[in-house]
């Protein structure tokens, strides 16, 4: 039997969604300003990357919405605290945020608008899904990197990206100041998380 979008379960979980992508996208926004404080520019800019893909994905489930323009729709639901100063920590909740929504609550979501014949909205909810768990391991990746003291330093060698000009520095260490434009080494990155740039296009070392 169709169900009527406008007193549907999956109107109410469109704008759940909607309300959680917007303030994990200001989550983060807030999360890359502890970075910067703390001298982690190339983390600053994967939290801003990443919230900027979370306004993506709030547009994508507001435009399902587009239809019920002029109306309000009212729901509860939790939505996480996560002001710390230790950017490991925020790293960490940011990881399981993304997890529980890719494992949880989208799957959910998108089961819901499966049953309810709403198979656009079923779709995006597990499409993004499947975006948030790429979002989670990433965080996750950062913050153990940094909590063991892997993230400028790799005992058998590694490569870092310079965000600001590009360079790739090789070694067990990144230097203090980037050797080409001299920003300091906060602005360096693993290779194997800098965005635009995989194995493929670096020189590897012997």
């Amino acid at each position: 039997m169709a169900v009527d979008f406008q007193t549907s379960k999956t109107r109410e979980n469109l704008m759940r969604a909607f309300a959680g992508e917007s303030q994990a996208r200001n989550r983060y926004t807030i999360a890359a300003g502890a970075a910067k404080k703390q001298g982690l520019y190339s983390i600053q800019q994967v939290f801003l990357f990443t919230a900027d893909q979370e306004r993506a994905h709030a547009e994508r489930f507001y435009d399902l919405l587009k239809n019920l323009s002029g109306t309000t729709i009212v729901i509860s639901g939790g939505y996480p605290v996560d002001h710390f100063d230790s950017v490991p920590e925020l790293l960490e909740k940011a990881k399981h945020n993304e997890m529980e929504e890719a494992d949880d609550v989208y799957q959910a979501f998108g089961n819901a608008a499966k049953e309810e014949g709403f198979l656009e909205a079923a779709s995006t909810f597990f499409q993004i899904a499947e975006i948030e768990a790429i979002h989670g391991r990433r965080f996750g990746k950062l913050a153990e990197m940094l909590k063991q003291d892997k993230y400028f330093e790799c005992e058998n060698g590694g490569q870092w990206m310079c965000m600001n000009c590009g360079h790739i520095q090789s070694g067990k260490m990144v230097p203090q100041v980037c050797p080409v434009c001299r920003y300091e080494r906060g602005y360096f990155i693993p290779v194997e998380i800098a965005p635009y740039l995989g194995f493929d296009f670096v020189k590897k070392t012997n």
